[in-house]
C-alpha cells in the first residue's frame, strides 16, 4: 500500500508541476493541456491521498483538507473555464495566470501549515 501512496504523492506533484509550468513559464496566459490535466491530476489525487489517510487512521488536518480542496477546485476551474474559451477563440490569460497563482498558494499551504 505504500508504493501506491508514493505513487499518487509523485502524479500530485507532476501535476503541480504541469499547472505551475504551463501557467508561468511555458504558456504565459495560453492554456496547454498539461495546465488542464494538471489540474485534474492534482484535485483526484489530492482526494485519494486524504483517503488513504483518513483509512490508515492517520491524524488528517481536516480545515487545511478544506481549504486545499477549496483552491484546487478554483484552480480546475480557472483551467477548464480558460480552455473552453479558449476553444472559442476568446483567450482568458488572466484566468490561466490565476490558475498558476492558486497553485503555488495551494503548495504554499500544504507547505506551511
Amino acid at each position: 500500500m505504500e508504493i501506491v501512496e508514493h505513487l499518487l504523492v509523485l502524479v500530485h506533484l507532476l501535476g503541480m508541476a504541469a499547472i505551475v509550468g504551463s501557467a508561468v513559464f511555458v504558456a504565459r496566459g495560453t492554456v496547454t493541456p498539461a495546465l488542464v490535466w494538471g489540474a485534474r491530476a492534482q484535485l483526484v489525487t489530492g482526494l485519494i491521498l486524504v483517503g488513504l489517510a483518513e483509512m490508515d487512521d492517520g491524524d488528517v488536518n481536516h480545515a487545511k483538507i478544506g481549504v486545499k480542496l477549496v483552491v484546487a477546485i478554483a484552480v480546475a476551474a480557472c483551467a477548464e473555464i480558460a480552455a473552453a474559451k479558449g476553444k472559442k477563440g476568446e483567450a482568458r490569460p488572466q484566468l490561466v495566470t490565476a490558475a498558476g497563482a492558486l497553485a503555488l498558494l495551494n503548495t504554499a499551504i500544504a507547505v506551511l501549515w
